[in-house]
């Protein structure tokens, strides 16, 4: 049976909700829903949903590097939206990241995050090859 190794990032929803920032289990990995949330649990970036994009991706690859893999190896993305007329800053931050890998990718539109300040969630998964 595979290992299953955690990789945490400290959040503080982490340890109240029991989940991790990543999940290894063999050759894959799973990264949680990621934003862009600052230490006071507020948008880093409030407001901008490209940037936040971006903030969420890096935060992504940091720990997909903590886990043992690469953002080459991302399999599949998601993309939570809060307003979808905004889909094109995130859709164009996930371009810059993933253009080349080009992972099978999804994009919805959803009520709200866990905190109004926020405008974009992504989760990714990877496998090594």
């Amino acid at each position: 049976m595979a290992r299953r190794r955690l990789v945490s990032s400290g959040a503080p929803w982490e340890a109240t909700a029991g989940y991790s920032r990543a999940v290894v289990v063999g050759d894959q990995c799973w990264v949680a829903g990621t934003t862009d949330t600052g230490p006071d649990g507020t948008a880093a970036h409030p407001g901008d949903a490209g940037a936040q994009a971006r903030a969420a991706l890096s935060r992504i690859e940091r720990a997909l590097t903590e886990a043992g893999f690469e953002l080459s190896e991302v399999v599949r993305t998601r993309m939570y939206v809060t307003d979808m007329a905004r889909s094109a800053e995130v859709l164009a931050a996930h371009g810059q990241v993933f253009g080349a890998i080009r992972p099978a990718a999804t994009i919805v539109e959803v009520g709200a995050l866990i905190e109004p300040s926020l405008l974009v969630e992504i989760e990714a998964d990877a496998r090594h090859a």
